[in-house]
């Protein structure tokens, strides 16, 4: 399917959304880095359910198997549960409509260090668009 990469990216921003919303509701009153552990926990739960309908909890041993793959998975683990602990403290003192915002600046740091590390081509309309993106940030978080 040519296009499964933008519909899954698409997807992948509706849910986004949706957890910036449903998680400023839900940190009312509640302490951040507790919630994001229990979301953690059921984000775990849910995955864990998802690999088992799929069959697919044979692949589980084969990823334990690879060092190096395993160390970068481990490495990105990490770095995702620090993005979420910012993430939710951000949520939790400042508003959805300026976290948000700048929480979509990692697309910007992703695709630098895509280029840098990962040998990626940025075209000139790409950089313009990445450009464009930084200033987006910006300017949204701006009061």
């Amino acid at each position: 399917m040519v296009l499964s990469w933008l519909l899954y990216a698409l997807l992948s921003a509706v849910t986004a959304a949706l957890v910036a919303i449903f998680g400023k509701i839900g940190l009312k009153d509640l302490d951040a880095n507790a919630a994001t552990a229990v979301r953690s926990v059921i984000m775990a739960l849910f995955l864990l359910g998802v690999v088992a309908v799929q069959g697919k909890f044979s692949q589980m041993g084969e990823i334990l198997g690879h060092k190096r793959a395993l160390t970068f998975v481990a490495l990105s683990g990490v770095a995702g549960a620090l993005s979420w602990l910012f993430y939710f403290l951000a949520l939790k003192y400042g508003r959805v409509s300026q976290v948000g915002p700048i929480d979509k600046f990692s697309v910007v740091i992703a695709v630098v260090l895509a280029y840098l590390f990962l040998g990626e081509k940025i075209s000139l309309l790409n950089s313009l668009g990445v450009v464009l993106i930084a200033a987006g940030a910006i300017l949204v978080a701006l009061k």
